[in-house]
């Protein structure tokens, strides 16, 4: 695996035939749909360095070529692998403050065959995307919402009694709008 962090610097990393690059690709989507699977207690943790690098090459690679947000979605890899190591998506669900920030979630929730077509038309959407996945429940891009949309759906799971956790994941500036502040005033009414 070439970390990420090389792939600038080497540029055989691009130079290799498509073909190679196809099959590569297949192999890590197969890798990243068997973590993915696997219940928590079987995942070991020694693994989790090794899947967040294969994740940022796997980002790397295909947002170099479909355009997309690289750095901020680099950024939250070893979050993102945290969150479904520990919460149980999608009956557990994840708001994205910053949408922007879920392509690994994307990637752990089967959808990394479609990022050959990122941000394309009839493509993955680069936000998270309900018609796109049971694993996204919210539309979000820059709002400063997430954690009002949160009180508002754990509000709702607990009127139906449905099981589950709402995941608020803040970040990318979003303490620069009010909304944010009017939210975590009203996490106390949960």
């Amino acid at each position: 695996v070439t970390p990420a962090s090389t792939a600038w610097e080497n540029p055989s990393v691009w130079e290799k035939p498509l073909v190679q690059r196809a099959a590569e690709q297949e192999e890590l989507q197969r890798r990243f749909a068997v973590w993915a699977a696997e219940r928590e207690q079987q995942r070991s943790a020694a693994k989790l360095p090794a899947l967040c690098a294969e994740i940022r090459e796997f980002l790397v690679e295909n947002v170099s070529r479909t355009g997309g947000h690289l750095s901020s979605n680099l950024g939250t890899v070893e979050l993102t692998v945290a969150l479904h190591r520990v919460f149980d998506s999608p009956q557990d669900e994840f708001i994205w403050d910053v949408g922007h920030q879920c392509y690994t979630h994307k990637i752990l929730t089967g959808r990394a065959g479609g990022f050959a077509a990122l941000r394309q038309q009839g493509g993955l959407s680069g936000f998270p995307c309900p018609a796109e996945s049971e694993h996204d429940i919210f539309v979000a891009g820059h709002g400063n919402t997430s954690i009002s949309a949160a009180i508002g759906l754990a509000q709702a799971k607990r009127i139906r009694g449905e099981k589950g956790k709402v995941i608020a994941i803040v970040g990318d500036g979003a303490f620069t709008g009010g909304m944010t502040y009017e939210g975590m005033n009203n996490i106390r009414t949960l």
